[in-house]
């Protein structure tokens, strides 16, 4: 078991509610997009529609695949929310375990998108709701990864607080 596979011991559901092993074959070589969102949060209801038809578009042709992780309240919200997605979902009886995740990759507020190597489970990219958004729409930088920060450089200070601004505060 590595990279991704290794985060989430096999409690990763398809649409049909199957669990899946994210080991097998089709997922080697993916981006994954691990998308932290709740059903309660405005920011999150309007940049759902922007991540799905970004997935619909782009998916295939750049090896993306997301796996959604529900902040929501109870199993009713999470369904309602997720019937909207066309990706993966960790269980949501797993809350635990998306705590775990929330904590290793620093998640404080929804909604967030980190884009993770599938084979090295490496991060690639913090701010990918940001590139989907407003920087690449049509992820020509795909996969955007993340160039080591220069101490000079403060061109997107401003741009990326406004953004934080736009987020519910996770307790």
């Amino acid at each position: 078991m590595a990279g991704v596979a290794k985060l989430f011991d096999g409690h990763i559901l398809n649409k049909e509610k199957e669990e899946i092993d994210l080991n097998d074959e089709k997922y080697k070589g993916k981006v994954f997009g691990f998308y932290f969102s709740a059903h309660w949060c405005p920011p999150c209801r309007l940049f759902t529609p922007k991540l799905i038809d970004f997935y619909k578009k782009y998916a295939e042709e750049k090896k993306l695949e997301i796996i959604f992780l529900s902040s929501d309240n109870d199993q009713e919200s999470f369904d309602e929310y997720y019937k909207e997605m066309p990706w993966l979902t960790l269980d949501f009886n797993e809350q635990d375990k998306k705590d775990e995740i929330e904590n290793k990759f620093e998640i404080s507020g929804i909604p967030k998108l980190i884009l993770i190597d599938g084979d090295t489970g490496d991060v690639i990219c913090t701010d990918a709701r940001e590139q989907i958004q407003n920087r690449d729409k049509q992820g020509e930088n795909f996969p955007w990864k993340e160039k080591p920060k220069d101490k000079d450089e403060d061109e997107n200070k401003d741009k990326d607080k406004e953004d934080e601004d736009k987020k519910c505060t996770l307790a």
